[in-house]
């Protein structure tokens, strides 16, 4: 059962890594650092947010429109610190 405990944590902590590299990539594109017309830029942008716009659009669904600022990565990143708290907490339960 160790074994599962660590699968969690490690499928969480890929998630945050996808999610950390989605919020970086888009600052960087933003500010025109990086450039969509490059094949590679482009494919690895649209392999994240194919990857990430099904959450994302659920966590919207909650989230109040109009504010101007794209919040559901911030909650996304809270849920997956609450659920890496709430399994290490729990961590007797997996022995």
């Amino acid at each position: 059962m160790q074994s599962l405990f660590q699968i969690l944590m490690m499928i969480l902590q890929v998630a945050q890594f996808i999610i950390f590299a989605h919020i970086i990539m888009s600052w960087l594109i933003n500010f025109q650092v990086l450039n969509l017309r490059q094949p590679l830029v482009a494919q690895i942008w649209d392999g994240l947010n194919r990857t990430l716009e099904p959450v994302y659009s659920r966590v919207r669904a909650f989230l109040p429109g109009g504010l101007g600022l794209d919040l559901a990565p911030l909650v996304v990143l809270l849920v997956i610190f609450g659920l890496r708290i709430i399994l290490t907490n729990n961590v007797e339960f997996f022995y």
